[in-house]
């Protein structure tokens, strides 16, 4: 009996499924704390969770994992040379340290329009090497003819031996400076992604498991480990990737609209026959816009671990993600104690981080770069959870929620509080971890909203599932402000939104926000089992997919009276072919789509007799009957990975 076995480790948990190949059954599931930022310990403590005979008969294994875009958000990337070719401005100069702007590049017919400054690029190469751990370069219209782009690579490779990353290796879309943003960010996380890969790799070796090991995609298709390599940027959000995929998979929906309540957001979008719709602009990653293709999604700061905070009576949830105090509790008993004393923080003074339901201790990193306050008042926070009177009152200060706030956005101490899951653990919906603590919680906000603790709990969890619905209509009527749809969700006189396609929860305690959601959205809604671990689910569910556009374009020699059509340039990527008739390119366009898709294919990893090619082709005639001036060629691959059935019928 063979299994296949996922694993997501997203921003909270680490999950981990197995499936039986025989009849894509869910046989066993776990899941355990994220260990960030280095992964593995979480991984390790997720697999020692499931039944070690289902894993020695694993023979597919698939991952999905935050780290990507965690890389990006926070500015832990390698450094890396940039190099653009035909003088095309950077916007964001100051982000990119070491970069060059070349003479050279090619136009929309892929001819050379100034020749490739090779003196430039070595001069830049030999002052940075030393600097910087790869190389990413773009050159203008390299969708059409990458010759510079490849010169420089080849010359880097010959100077350096450094990672060596081209934008037309990445993208086909036309954008030059996006190209290379996208082939920076990509050449960034060429080291950080190894490390995992290598980390994720000798872990299942060193369990003995005999397994072709895959990665999720932001698109929603999976590739093998070694491709997952070359371009790690495709990883940028996989985990909302995942938990689509494993939404359709788990409901046996194809077509359906997915709602993931994780730790710190919620997440929404749409799967349409199997498929995830993408987002036609691109991925747009701490603030740069790339040509990664990402699934299209709404999102919003509001999860099971927002923190619930009050301020002159008002009930505030979120931005800020906190470690629940009923799970804080289950590690730092003492929290208990601390709540019953019930500390006084004067009204003047309470804020998001002035709380008496907060608590503080050190995350362990090394603190380096921090002011002289920074540095005195994290001297006075421990390893243990501190309370806002143990940090400030007990040593007569006066409070500076300022200086504590940059502590924790540059992750140098950890912040516990009361969460929406607190106030599932009060109403009895959710008993994963310890309810004294929020019960008490609970109870000390009640009294600074001027309410009792059922009421502002069930007023949470409301909030929380029109949060769910604002997301969904938002992300169904695209173009309508969320403030306009808003209205309409708070409307004295509101009609339910109805909608037409089934809506899949996903997320631990998704089940206990149905009833409320369905007071807002008049749709089938949908909580399958195992929907705590459905992006591990969608880790291993995903197809493999390629999508390609081969261009072919008349090109035009100009007499004195008329323009006279000479060749045919087909355009395809990595390179350009011309031919002098229309058939003729447009045979050697569709046989070479065909190839390329099939040899990604087998790159991937995936079952090449399995491989289903869907062609779609548009042309553009100036007159009817005429020749077509321009045809696009647009091809459609999907392939399997794992043989086993890859959506299970709805129970």
């Amino acid at each position: 009996m063979n299994y296949s076995l996922g694993i997501d480790a997203g921003g909270t948990y680490t999950d981990a499924v197995v499936i039986r190949d025989s009849d894509g059954s869910i046989i066993d599931s776990t899941k355990s704390l994220t260990t960030y930022p280095d992964l593995l310990p979480g991984i390790k403590n997720t697999l020692d969770g499931l039944d070690p005979h289902y894993l020695k008969n694993v023979r597919y294994a698939s991952v999905s994992t935050t780290l990507a875009t965690n890389s990006v958000l926070e500015k832990t990337g390698y450094p890396v040379g940039l190099i653009l070719v035909n003088d095309t401005d950077i916007p964001n100069r100051a982000k990119i340290e070491h970069f060059t702007l070349v003479n050279g590049g090619h136009n929309s017919a892929g001819n050379e329009v100034c020749p490739l400054d090779m003196d430039s690029v070595r001069d830049f190469v030999l002052r940075v090497k030393n600097k910087v751990s790869a190389f990413a370069i773009s050159s203008y219209f390299s969708v059409r003819n990458p010759e510079h782009e490849l010169n420089i690579k080849e010359l880097i490779t010959e100077l350096t031996g450094l990672p060596v990353v081209c934008g037309h290796e990445l993208s086909q879309d036309l954008g030059a400076y996006e190209r290379g943003v996208t082939a920076y960010l990509n050449a960034q996380l060429i080291p950080i992604a190894s490390h995992f890969m290598e980390a994720v790799s000798s872990e299942i070796e060193r369990r003995n498991i005999d397994a072709k090991l895959m990665m999720l995609k932001c698109d929603g298709s999976v590739v093998s480990i070694s491709e997952a390599l070359k371009k790690p940027i495709e990883s940028v959000f996989s985990g909302p990737a995942a938990s689509l995929v494993g939404a359709a998979y788990l409901s046996g929906n194809e077509d359906c609209a997915v709602i993931d309540v994780g730790g710190t957001s919620t997440d929404v979008s749409l799967i349409h026959r199997g498929i995830p719709q993408l987002s036609e602009s691109g991925a747009i990653v701490g603030g740069w816009q790339t040509k990664v293709k990402a699934i299209r999604m709404e999102t919003s700061a509001m999860g099971g671990d927002s923190h619930v905070w009050v301020r002159n009576h008002v009930v505030n949830i979120g931005p800020r993600r906190v470690i629940p105090l009923c799970l804080a509790a289950v590690e730092y008993p003492e929290i208990i104690d601390k709540l019953k004393q019930n500390q006084v923080i004067l009204r003047n003074q309470i804020g998001e981080n002035l709380q008496p339901t907060k608590f503080f201790f050190r995350s362990g990193l090394e603190a380096s770069d921090i002011s002289p306050a920074e540095e005195e008042l994290l001297s006075r926070i421990g390893d243990r959870p501190l309370t806002v009177s143990e940090i400030y009152w007990n040593q007569n200060r006066l409070p500076n929620p300022g200086t504590l706030d940059l502590l924790i956005q540059k992750r140098l101490i950890k912040a516990i509080g009361f969460t929406p899951t607190d106030a599932l653990h009060v109403l009895g919906e959710y008993k994963q971890w310890n309810r004294e603590a929020s019960l008490l919680g609970a109870a000390i906000l009640a009294t600074l909203s001027g309410t009792d603790e059922d009421e502002l709990c069930i007023r949470i969890k409301k909030d929380v599932a029109r949060n769910m619905a604002l997301n969904l209509v938002s992300f169904l009527l695209e173009g309508i402000s969320k403030e306009e749809i808003e209205k309409v969700l708070m409307g004295k006189f509101f009609a339910r939104f109805k909608a037409d396609l089934p809506v899949v929860l996903l997320g631990g305690p998704v089940k206990a926000y149905s009833e409320e959601l369905a007071c807002f959205i008049d749709a089938q809604i949908l909580v399958p089992d195992h929907c705590s671990v459905g992006n591990a689910v969608g880790a291993v569910a995903g197809k493999g997919t390629k999508k390609l556009e081969i261009l072919i374009k008349a090109n035009y020699t100009q007499s004195k009276y008329n323009l006279k059509t000479s060749s045919f340039l087909t355009f395809f990527p990595g390179g350009r072919e011309e031919f002098a008739s229309y058939n003729e390119a447009l045979e050697f366009g569709e046989q070479m789509g065909t190839k390329l898709i099939m040899n990604y294919m087998a790159d991937s990893g995936m079952d090449t007799d399995e491989v289903s090619i869907d062609m779609h082709r548009n042309d553009i005639v100036t007159h009817e009957g005429g020749m077509p001036v321009e045809t696009k060629l647009i091809f459609s691959g999907i392939g399997l990975a794992r043989k086993t059935r890859t959506i299970m019928e709805a129970d």
